[in-house]
Order: C-alpha cells, then structure tokens, then sequence
C-alpha cells in the first residue's frame, strides 16, 4: 500500500473515532467524493474477518459522507486499486501504527514541518512579518491597499484608477515556509520555501505586467490579452496572457524548469525561445532551452502538500526535503547518485516520516543530527 493510502486510512480511523480535525475532514472527504462513480464495497478478506471495528469504519465511510464530484490531481484517479489497498490498509492499522511508533522513534531528533509564513517588504523600506499580524489592512501604497485575508493571503486592491507604479515591493519566504498572494490584477501566486517575489504595487509596467522570481511559484494568472504578464528569473522570462504554470528557478537546482498546466507560455532566454503547451515542461539549461514532457505530479507536489517520489530524482527530492524542514543534507561518498523511490506523502508529515518513507526503498540511510541529514548507503 502506498504512502497516500496509508494516510487516508489513517484519517478514516480518526474521523471513525471523532477526533479528525476540520482540515483533515475535508481531505478525507474530497478523497471520497473523488471516487464516487467506483464500487465502494468491504473487501472479501474483510468481511470474513472476525474484527467487526475494522469493518464498521469501511462502512461508515460509505454510509455517512455526502457524495459530490470534485476535480483532484491525477494519481488518485485509479480508483478501484487504491479501494483495494484501503480496505487491506484499516485491516491492519492498528498494528502499522505501533510499528511505525517503533520506527520514527530511531530517529533520535525530529523536525517539525514547514508552515505559512512570509516577509512583505514595502517600498519605503518596512519588513512586515506576516506571520505575526492580525488580519486586516497592513499598508497602503501609491494607490493600492494591502491587507491580509482571513485565510492569511496577502492581498492587493487597487483604489486609485492611476496608481504609481514605482513602488516595488517583495514578499519573501525562508526555508520552512510558503504563502500565497493576489496581485491586483487578481492573479494568484503561491510562493515555495526559499523564494521572493518582486513586483510594483500597481503590477503593471510599460503595459506588462512583470513579476521578478527568485526560487519556486505556481502561478494563476488573470487574463489580460492587453497586459502580457511576464515572470523574470534568473536571465529567463515566462510570458502568458492568461493561464496556470509552474516556475523553479532555484540556485541550487542544474536548471530552470517551467512546467504548463493549461493555456500557453513562451519561454525566453537570451536568443532561445520556446513555446510550450500543456502538459510539458521547458528545461533551461543556460545553453538551451529542451522541452519534454512534463511529469505534473512531480512539478507541483508542493503546491498540492505533497512529497512524489515516483520517479523522482532523489537529490532533487532531498533538496525539496532541505528547504522544507530547514536542513543540510550531507551525502556519504558511497551513497549513489541516482536511488529508486516510489510513493507520495504529505509534507505536513515531521522530517522523520518522510525519511522513512525514502528508506524503506532499502538503498539509504538517514540520520538526523539537529539540523543535519547525514545520508549513508
């Protein structure tokens, strides 16, 4: 049974027991309404068996959660095989969780997760740690209002129908924290751990709207056909009119890799140019732009709160893994460059979950040392 899975039986059993929380809740119940038009039936295995608990919570599930359609991600659209590993996941649960205990406590420190978190700094110089305000207005700007939502987005108004569009300002994140903002055009960006975002206040520039990046962002851009919107990094620009994508711009990663999930982007770097369709990706290697196609899952697992290993380049995964829970990764000389690992698990999980999840593909060990991994064969 994959990682996934696992947790979905878990949040079976907690809403079983009452104690589910309402974030959890609604994760549970997406996964369900997600699988709706698929035989939701007690596994032979299961119902024959004597624990009439484990059966009852099966049941629950079917009987108490409203049904309705919604659109998820791809990997959980295999429905009838994940049925299959959930009934055989609440069979044994009570036995994982005692022998997961077992083994997160070999680890002898742990890491707590990342969380929302950003600094906003204004035009005339001012940090606001976002974290630490109430919600309401913060600031207001050359005609534009920046206030922070309930739900802790940041959010820009434009008041003035003529705002100044020298005021810059720059949210960014550490490692170990992510945000979200709303431009004022009304485009969304989620900002990944250890990135900034660079922008005017009033967004648009010479009829562009231009956004500069430093690290990783998903992007919803609001149609505009007569403002192109463009995301400079690193000697790359990204123009769209109007559409979703995905840029890493991370120093530390070989190349820029923007991914379409819909619409379309053209992708400039010096004299190469490209452009992409949804579905595939731009590998920009400072030499070359080379699209391919994308592995989706892969490209945004942080936006959707994931960790996707199938597949995955395994230092690609530890550097995601360094930014999130604010640690050095320090790799043994025998541990070798390329390892296969499979599965995907939350990021809200603590850093020895995740490791674990790694380890058990029998190739790598891990110790955690304060805020170090130490990575052995």
């Amino acid at each position: 049974m994959s990682i996934k899975n696992e947790h979905i039986v878990k949040l079976a059993a907690k809403w079983e027991a009452g104690t589910i929380s309402e974030s959890e809740q609604l994760e549970l119940d997406n996964w369900y309404r997600a699988h709706q038009d698929d035989p939701l039936r007690v596994p032979e295995f299961l119902a024959a068996s004597e624990d009439e608990h484990q059966a009852k919570i099966w049941n629950a599930i079917q009987e108490q959660i409203q049904v309705k359609r919604v659109r998820l991600w791809p990997r959980i659209a295999a429905a009838a095989s994940i049925i299959l590993a959930i009934g055989a996941g609440i069979f044994f649960y009570t036995n994982q969780v005692k022998k997961d205990a077992v083994e997160t406590g070999s680890y002898a420190n742990d890491v707590a997760p990342g969380k929302q978190g950003a600094t906003l700094t204004l035009a005339n110089g001012r940090k606001i740690r976002l974290s630490d305000v109430a919600n309401g207005e913060l600031a207001k700007e050359a005609g534009v209002v920046i206030t922070k939502s309930a739900t802790g987005q940041l959010v820009y108004e434009l008041k003035d129908s003529e705002p100044e569009s020298n005021k810059i300002n720059t949210l960014s994140t550490a490692k170990g924290e992510t945000y979200q903002v709303r431009l004022p055009d009304g485009s969304l960006v989620w900002l990944n751990a250890a990135s900034s975002l660079t922008y005017s206040t009033a967004l648009t520039e010479r009829r562009q709207r231009r956004v500069r990046l430093s690290g990783e962002a998903y992007f919803e851009v609001a149609k505009d056909k007569a403002h192109p919107f463009i995301v400079e990094s690193s000697g790359q620009e990204v123009e769209v009119l109007g559409t979703h994508f995905n840029v890493n711009a991370y120093g530390d990663e070989p190349a820029i890799a923007t991914t379409l999930m819909e619409g379309s982007v053209q992708v400039t770097a010096g004299k190469n140019q490209q452009i992409l369709k949804p579905g595939f990706q731009a590998i920009n290697s400072g030499s070359s732009i080379k699209v391919t196609e994308a592995d989706i899952e892969n490209a945004i697992d942080w936006k959707e709160g994931d960790f996707y290993f199938e597949n995955a380049d395994f230092r690609s995964v530890m550097r995601k893994i360094g930014r999130w829970y604010d640690v050095e990764i320090i790799y043994d000389p025998s541990v070798p460059e390329t390892i296969t690992s499979n599965g995907v698990i939350p990021r809200d999980n603590k850093l020895s979950a995740v490791l674990k999840s790694i380890e058990n593909s029998g190739q790598v060990h891990f110790k955690i040392d304060g805020k170090k991994i130490y990575v052995t064969k």
